[in-house]
């Protein structure tokens, strides 16, 4: 059993109305369960939605209070980020999922890259906010295949 981005299975829950489908990651429907999520959903916030960016660290500054998460206009929506990666935790806690399979570069779910807080479309290493709380929590974390 898995949690996944749900955009990855073709729920168009990204920031702009559209979604990551992955092939390679739908497959893995054959031998395990997937349970979608979108911890930017789950956190309140509509879709489609201003793109977002962390700015000042990664996922483990946000969770620590070091680092925000801003839309690309400026509004501070890093309370509805860790809304949502809490309620993540809870549906994972809920059914004792220990692995996760999700988008990287997105400020929630960014596994090995995220933007770097500067709206250029520039990256870093670092995870989203999501990813940082399921690993401190003990959960698997891996980015999509493809």
């Amino acid at each position: 059993m898995f949690l996944v981005s749900a955009c990855l299975v073709g729920v168009k829950c990204r920031y702009d109305g559209t979604d990551a489908f992955s092939k390679e990651t739908t497959e893995l429907l054959s031998e395990f369960v997937l349970i979608p999520i979108c911890p930017e959903q789950l956190g309140g916030l509509p879709t489609p939605r201003e793109r977002c960016e962390i700015v000042g660290g990664d996922g483990f500054d946000v969770l620590n209070g070091k680092a925000r998460v801003l839309s690309e206009s400026g509004l501070d929506l890093t309370e509805k980020f860790l809304k949502g990666a809490y309620e993540t935790l809870r549906i994972a806690k809920m059914l004792n999922v220990k692995r996760a399979i999700l988008k990287d570069f997105s400020p929630s779910c960014g596994v090995n890259k995220i933007y770097d807080g500067t709206f250029s479309g520039k990256t870093k290493s670092g995870v989203g906010v999501t990813t940082a709380l399921l690993i401190l929590n003990g959960v698997e974390v891996s980015k999509e295949k493809g």
